[in-house]
Formats: structure tokens, C-alpha cells, sequence
């Protein structure tokens, strides 16, 4: 595996790493390459992939993949 040295790290950057690393619960050099990888792949997502996969979602019927109705849900919370 190849090694990455980065120099002049903003203090205020590195903390941020830092603290989200432990929030993570990953080592830092594990969390900068989670985040060097979606910042790539992200990048190279064509917008047509994009926008295709935010209508998916806007049409996502919770209940065509056996997931409850939240109204259901709600209903069922109230009378306990």
C-alpha cells in the first residue's frame, strides 16, 4: 500500500480530522481516506447519475419494500 505524507496542515483543519476521526471511531489517516474517496467519487459522478438517483428517492414508497406506514406507526405509538 502506498503512503501519503501531507505537510502544512491549518491547525484549525487538523483538529477538525482529528475530532471527527474519534467521533468516527477510526484511526485519522482512516477518516482522510474516507473522506479522500467519496470526495473522488463523488467527483466523478456524472450529474445525470445524480439527478437520477435523487428522483429514485423522490418516489420512494417505504411500503413497496415491506417497511411500515409511518402513520400506522404513529397510531399504534399513541394508544400504548
Amino acid at each position: 500500500m502506498s503512503i501519503l505524507h501531507v505537510r502544512n496542515v491549518p491547525e484549525t483543519l487538523y483538529e477538525r480530522l482529528r475530532r471527527r476521526a474519534k467521533e468516527q471511531r477510526r484511526s485519522l489517516s482512516s477518516e482522510v481516506i474516507t473522506l479522500l474517496t467519496r470526495a473522488l467519487e463523488e467527483e466523478e459522478q456524472s450529474p445525470e447519475v445524480t439527478l437520477a438517483a435523487i428522483r429514485s428517492r423522490r418516489f420512494f414508497h417505504p411500503a413497496g419494500v415491506g417497511a411500515p406506514d409511518s402513520t400506522t406507526m404513529l397510531r399504534r405509538d399513541r394508544e400504548r
